[in-house]
């Protein structure tokens, strides 16, 4: 009988700590962004305010790379998305299941096959993060923060 308790205890208390990593990852750091200055780079350098609406993001203090956001971009800002300098890897990173309009599978396969343009918003937005900014001809938009590889030089 004893032997029942004590895999009992062992059981529950790793369940209490699974989920309680579970809430750590996806729920307790992130908080809503209600809206962000996007800005572009261009190949010289330059940067450019990036006209946006309906956005929603997220981001945490706890990790540079939490930061996501879904928006609209009309036709003159995905103008100002012809002369901003591409990303030379955007990697869209996961975002929480409760976050539901960002899909980073589905924005990563449109970047690789052609669908959708990935651009460097902000090189070293904190040390050895860049915000990469990706856009649909339909106007949707998306950004996240990724490494840039500078940390490993």
């Amino acid at each position: 009988m004893n032997g029942k308790i004590i895999a009992i205890a062992i059981i529950m208390i790793t369940a209490l700590f699974g989920a309680g990593l579970w809430y750590a990852q996806t729920r307790a750091y992130f908080e809503p962004v209600a809206t962000a200055e996007l800005v572009v780079t261009t190949a010289s350098g330059d940067t450019l305010a990036l006209a946006h609406s309906d956005f929603r993001g997220i981001d945490a203090a706890s990790s540079p790379l939490r930061f996501r956001a879904c928006f609209r971009l009309d036709a003159a800002a995905l103008a100002v998305l012809e002369v901003a300098m591409p990303h030379p890897e955007p990697t869209p990173l996961i975002a929480p299941d409760w976050f539901d309009c960002y899909d980073a599978g589905a924005i990563g396969a449109a970047i690789a096959d052609g669908t959708a343009r990935a651009v460097l918003s902000v090189h070293e937005i904190h040390r050895g993060v860049d915000r990469v900014i990706a856009a649909f001809p339909d106007g949707r938009g998306f950004a996240w923060h990724q490494l840039n590889g500078t940390l490993e030089q």
